[in-house]
């Protein structure tokens, strides 16, 4: 099918090459990645796949194409654009080597809003797992299962699904200055934010966006004085979905209690 490849969508570019972009493009509606092309999505929930709630980069094409890529996996994600009530999309409290701070789900009941639901099969849930740290002892995110009674979320059809996985960072996320867990504006406004804020945080990345992303990304030990600087200046609080938890390090993606999602 001619037109549908992602860089005539504008969704080729992964923030994994391009920091300042993340979340990067997400797409305007459901399909289905095949390679490198969205093609058109048939039906909203997808039987013997589990569903996940992508929040940040998993929701842009090019950065999942190439996750899946690098483990030499080419089989179809179904990506669902839904209505998703209850999370709130928050900051990471960890910088990552990519260089970009990530997002991360916070509870927030009456927060509304359009996020995608990615299906995957148990061998691409093991690929995004390890992408965000699962497995590892030092891993930056566990995997949770959100259930319907504290996140509802909703496809074209309006029929609720049971629940969700999505992946909880473990540090917990950035407030706002009062507690609350503060929203995440997009890569270069909130890197500006944070130097702006922060003479230590100056001193280790430089002034600038673009030298907060060269320096990240060119040095893995400031990744995690940056990380632990979160903590040290009190900026960091509980996301709330941290007793979702189901998969953490030293669990196989398909282990745990609650780690299997019901079947709709």
């Amino acid at each position: 099918m001619t037109g549908r490849t992602l860089e005539t969508l504008g969704l080729a570019e992964a923030p994994r090459d391009h920091p300042l972009l993340y979340p990067g493009a997400w797409p305007r509606e459901s399909g289905v990645l095949h390679g490198n092309r969205l093609l058109p999505l048939d039906g909203p929930v997808h039987e013997g796949r589990s569903p996940v709630l992508a929040v940040g980069s998993n929701a842009n094409p090019g950065q999942l194409r190439d996750k899946m890529a690098e483990s030499g996996i080419t089989s179809p994600i179904p990506m669902v654009r839904s209505r998703v009530t209850g999370v709130g999309v928050g900051v990471s409290a960890h910088v990552s080597r990519l260089g970009y701070v990530s997002a991360s789900p916070f509870h927030a009941p009456a927060s509304v809003r359009e996020l995608f639901v990615i299906w995957l099969d148990d061998e691409q849930l093991a690929v995004v797992d390890a992408s965000e740290g699962v497995p590892l002892p030092g891993g930056n995110f566990g995997r949770a299962w959100l259930p319907a009674s504290e996140v509802r979320i909703e496809a074209a059809d309006g029929v609720p699904l049971p629940g969700a996985y999505a992946y909880v960072n473990r540090r917990g996320v950035l407030h706002d200055g009062t507690g609350v867990p503060r929203g995440h504006p997009g890569q270069r406004e909130l890197l500006s934010e944070l130097l702006l804020g922060s003479a230590r945080w100056r001193e280790l990345f430089g002034v600038t966006p673009e030298e907060f992303c060269a320096r990240a990304r060119a040095d893995h030990r400031l990744c995690e004085r940056g990380t632990r600087l979160f903590a040290d200046e009190g900026r960091v609080t509980a996301s709330g979905f941290e007793g979702y938890v189901t998969v953490r390090h030293g669990e196989s993606p398909s282990s745990g209690a609650s780690a299997s999602p019901p079947q709709p």
